[in-house]
């Protein structure tokens, strides 16, 4: 999908040298279109035998029975193992027992920031709380004046409010993941702390399609900080001027409590081998090469995507970016979202509310406890599912 679906023929080249049995069909397709595309196929029962997954999407596809579980073949093999993946990545392949999907290449996000705008506030380095960062952004904002903000939390944008409430402790989804927990205490902190930050002047309430050029903004200072994820290491290599690239760098998030709580999201996606394949293990060893440290380190210098094996972040390619550091400690920070089918429907959700309490048309309390209402909704069917299920045993056991 995307760039990744470019480059990986490159890869599989290589691999159908050593397999010369296998032959190798690359079909790329949009990321816009490749949910819907991928959901057809199913209903179809025209499924590849290997496809990248978002990680989002995991749970509704296993939920499909789409997916072929992999347990026997990880167990098995001398490749794939997880200990050698992020836990919190490999964790996001892991439902019900099973475990679905192989991490591919991981996506988080971190703190990119003006580091010269920074030291002119006193500040050598991003704080690591809440409190702190605060500060400092409110010492930003004294530097750079009314007219310009300390930070870009884009309102068209769900996961920096999702990841603070993350950080707070927020389950997100309580009751089994069967109803929402976004008025709870842990995510009314988070989400108060963010909706502070328009309220205070520190961010500016706009959407990134408000914005005619965020890097030419992030250039002249309109803001300073920006919760974003890797891929614009490399547009901001290719956007900014040379002059300016000296001005900025990456730091790991801040968290309530310290940098030890700064978590970010489990992002990325993984290889998944489809039920219907009539060449599992052919699909199979394609995962496997394809996980291999050295392969992925050529993924990386190929299109920038960073590797999901630990192992492969000692290469020289990736210890030469000097940016990468942050997301290599943040990736040791990571938890997953909710692992429900239903997922991508609450997040959007919550950027719709997340906008209304920024404009002020609903209070902070209020947008959160419409949310709650929303996502019970939404987790209906689940409930019922559940409930059905529970329900079998108890069943069986009458009618002995």
């Amino acid at each position: 999908m995307g760039r990744e679906g470019e480059v990986v023929r490159e890869l599989v080249r290589d691999f159908e040298r050593e397999h010369p049995g296998i032959r190798v069909e690359v079909q790329q397709i949009p990321w816009s279109a490749a949910h819907e595309k991928l959901l057809t196929a199913h209903v179809g029962g025209s499924t590849p035998d290997v496809a990248q997954l978002g990680n989002t999407w995991i749970a509704e596809f296993a939920a499909l029975r789409a997916l072929e579980p992999l347990d026997a073949r990880v167990a098995a093999s001398d490749v794939v193992r997880p200990a050698g993946f992020f836990a919190g990545i490999w964790d996001t392949n892991v439902l019900d027992g099973h475990t679905w999907g192989v991490p591919w290449y991981v996506d988080t996000r971190v703190l990119f920031y003006r580091r010269d705008v920074l030291a002119r506030a006193g500040y050598d380095s991003v704080p690591g709380s809440w409190s702190e960062w605060r500060r400092a952004m409110e010492a930003v904002k004294r530097v750079v004046g009314p007219d310009r903000y300390a930070v870009f939390l884009p309102l068209n944008e769900w996961p920096p409010p999702m990841l603070l409430g993350l950080q707070a402790g927020s389950p997100i989804l309580r009751d089994d993941a069967t109803r929402g927990a976004f008025s709870g205490p842990e995510f009314r902190e988070a989400f108060e702390f963010f909706v502070g930050l328009f309220r205070d002047g520190l961010a500016p309430p706009v959407s990134n399609t408000e914005v005619a050029n965020v890097y030419q903004e992030f250039e002249r200072g309109y803001v300073s900080m920006w919760i974003t994820g890797p891929w614009n290491l490399g547009e901001f290599r290719r956007r900014l001027p040379p002059a300016a690239q000296e001005l900025w760098c990456t730091a790991p998030l801040p968290g309530p409590r310290g940098a030890a709580s700064g978590l970010s999201m489990a992002g990325g996606s993984s290889l998944v081998v489809f039920r219907r394949s009539r060449h599992r293990d052919a699909a199979w060893a394609l995962v496997e090469f394809l996980s291999r440290p050295e392969v992925q380190v050529r993924f990386f210098e190929l299109c920038g995507s960073f590797p999901a094996r630990v192992e492969a972040w000692d290469a020289p390619a990736l210890q030469a970016e000097p940016c990468a550091a942050a997301f290599r400690a943040q990736l040791g920070r990571v938890a997953p979202w909710p692992r429900v089918p239903e997922w991508e429907q609450i997040a959007i959700r919550l950027q719709d509310w997340t906008e209304r309490a920024v404009r002020g048309n609903v209070r902070p309390a209020d947008a959160l406890a419409a949310m709650d209402r929303e996502t019970d909704r939404i987790l209906e069917k689940r409930r019922w599912l559940l409930e059905r299920r529970a329900a079998r045993p108890a069943a069986a056991d009458g009618a002995r």
